[in-house]
């Protein structure tokens, strides 16, 4: 099975390197790509200059995928490999608590895979996640929160292998003045929802990290679906 990638960046990039990049990233270190050509022109574009939506096919035949959406993944697994390569601020007992409660229970085993396959977490919905491990919103908020502004997925190439299945096709051009104003609006319109929709709409049984903490809830407990 050959898949589109795309990968937004400043630059033309023809042969994406293993062991390249930020290790502080969603997933740690690896290739950010996404299905959507529109998502990497904005990705691409910045401020002040045009970008590049950079395309490839990646020859997917007999690597491992890992796919945070699958049956057996909640949000919580998401936000496990989340705060083991993000820096999330804890300002209180509570948040240390989650965050190390969420680690230990909810950890994924990411680092074998080939590829990863999950949200991704722009300064909106990192924002999501820092307020659900304080305690301000709910694991429905959370997940709802999650689908605002409508982010998508990105793919993650992860191991030596999956990088030599990749294959440049090509690049479009993102200019500034259409994509980085798509993208700044994309995240106003995440955060405004939220405001607007979710923050401050706590719902009768919501559940909350405290409860997740204090009744021991682990992966496959129906709340967590």
């Amino acid at each position: 099975m050959v898949r589109k990638l795309y990968h937004g960046s400043p630059n033309i990039i023809e042969h994406p390197k293993f062991g390249y990049g930020k290790s502080y990233n969603d997933y740690g270190l690896g290739f950010y790509c996404t299905d959507s050509l529109e998502m990497a022109k904005e990705w691409g574009a910045s401020i002040d200059r045009n970008g590049y939506a950079n395309c490839y096919d990646l020859d997917c035949a007999g690597l491992e995928i890992l796919d945070l959406n699958g049956p057996e993944f909640c949000i919580l697994h998401w936000l496990a490999v989340l705060l083991e390569n993000r820096e999330f601020d804890v300002p209180s007992g509570l948040a240390l608590e989650a965050k190390e409660y969420i680690r230990a229970n909810f950890a994924v085993d990411y680092q074998n895979f080939d590829a990863i396959i999950g949200c991704r977490a722009d300064d909106s919905y990192f924002s999501f996640a820092q307020d659900f491990i304080n305690g301000t919103i709910s694991y429905r908020q959370l997940n709802n929160a999650m689908h605002l502004g409508k982010l998508g997925q990105q793919f993650v190439l992860k191991s030596e292998r999956a990088f030599e299945r990749i294959r440049f096709t090509g690049y479009e051009i993102a200019e500034s003045g259409t994509w980085y104003t798509k993208k700044m609006l994309r995240d106003k319109s995440a955060l405004r929802e939220y405001f607007n929709v979710e923050r401050n709409k706590r719902q009768r049984g919501d559940l909350y990290i405290i409860q997740i903490i204090d009744e021991e809830m682990k992966p496959g407990d129906l709340r967590l679906r």
